[in-house]
């Protein structure tokens, strides 16, 4: 081998070494500088992944529980809504009875105050004709009976005295 072939593989053996003193600096500087840098995001996202989940999961549950308690709530709604159509049934069952029973009272009422009413008309009624009678009949009987009917009449009933207290 000549000098030239030998510059040549020394040159050639200086750029392998090089090459390969390069990519140990460059996977040594690796290892101590990205790699610890690197490591570090990726656990730190690597927490916040699992922090997520668990975060997701306890979001499903309570999800779930919430689900279950609207499903209560609509149950609990319509038994109140049942329970109110109930009570607002019985209420009204209730006032129409009042008022049926309110009504009948006052009818009978009505019916008793009618009835008084008319006896106390009938009265007024029989009064007036009693008293027209008796004036008409007073008015005939001066008319029909002079002076000399009156003496007889109170002699008769005198006497009708006199044999009632004496006999």
């Amino acid at each position: 081998m000549n000098d030239a072939q030998l510059y040549i593989q020394i040159a050639v053996w200086s750029q392998v070494a090089s090459s390969v003193i390069f990519i140990g600096v460059l996977v040594y500087m690796w290892k101590r500088f990205a790699m610890p840098v690197l490591m570090a995001a990726q656990e730190r996202s690597n927490r916040q992944i699992a922090e997520a989940e668990r975060h997701r999961d306890e979001v499903k549950g309570a999800l779930g529980a919430l689900h279950d308690e609207i499903a209560s709530a609509g149950r609990d709604a319509r038994l109140i809504a049942q329970r109110a159509d109930l009570h607002a049934a019985r209420e009204r069952e209730a006032m129409i009875a009042e008022a049926t029973e309110s009504g009948e009272r006052s009818l009978r009422d009505a019916q008793g105050e009618l009835e008084r009413a008319r006896a106390a008309a009938r009265q007024r009624l029989r009064d007036e004709l009693v008293e027209r009678a008796l004036t008409i009949a007073r008015e005939d009987a001066v008319q029909r009976i002079g002076p000399s009917l009156d003496e007889r009449l109170i002699a008769g009933f005198a006497s009708t005295l006199g044999e009632a207290s004496g006999g």
